[in-house]
């Protein structure tokens, strides 16, 4: 499996090393090329829209030609995992006039709707698919304020949808990365199965 890691800005080496360890846990090995130019997208199996900051991610996507490309993957029916502002990056409405969203899940999210860096905390909840809680870390995390009738929330907080799943593409408010839990990783690229860790 090829997974290419959108990697104009944000965190990459993490979301490698989780994707290489959910594909271990299926008897599988991923090659892991992270993705700056145009040309690399197409030739991916899945792709990793990580956190980082929506504003730059979405500037150098659209600008060195990888926008298309992953809404191509995902017309094509490609898994993609897009976290906090790879979230952002994905939805229908970023509520910013300087995210020029992909579309690619239909929601609106608030960026930084969970509060400023020291707002920042962590939760174990639960998510449809895994036997156990999941330990989430929120950072700066954005809010999905509005599902469309065709995205399914696989976790929320308070009420509030923080993972969804639409069609191709797993979107959570929260940094699944930053764990030794592969399970979020599994859940968007080997929905068939489950690891319980």
């Amino acid at each position: 499996m090829q997974a290419g890691v959108i990697a104009v800005q944000g965190d990459v080496a993490e979301h490698a090393a989780a994707v290489r360890n959910a594909a271990a846990a299926h008897d599988e090995s991923a090659s892991v090329v992270e993705v700056r130019d145009s040309g690399i997208v197409p030739d991916c199996d899945v792709l990793l829209v990580p956190g980082g900051e929506s504003t730059t991610i979405s500037r150098l996507i659209h600008r060195e030609g990888i926008a298309p490309e992953i809404r191509e993957h995902v017309a094509d029916g490609k898994p993609v995992l897009a976290t906090c502002a790879g979230l952002i990056v994905c939805s229908r409405d970023a509520k910013d006039d300087r995210v020029d969203a992909l579309g690619l899940v239909d929601v609106s999210v608030d960026r930084n709707a969970f509060g400023r860096q020291k707002d920042s905390f962590e939760a174990n909840i639960p998510v449809a698919g895994l036997a156990d809680r999941f330990h989430a870390v929120f950072i700066r995390a954005p809010l999905i304020d509005d599902v469309g009738d065709g995205v399914e929330t696989l976790a929320s907080v308070d009420g509030r949808p923080v993972a969804v799943r639409d069609g191709p593409v797993v979107a959570t408010a929260f940094h699944p990365e930053l764990t030794d839990d592969p399970r979020i990783h599994d859940l968007a690229f080997f929905p068939e199965n489950e690891v319980v860790a």
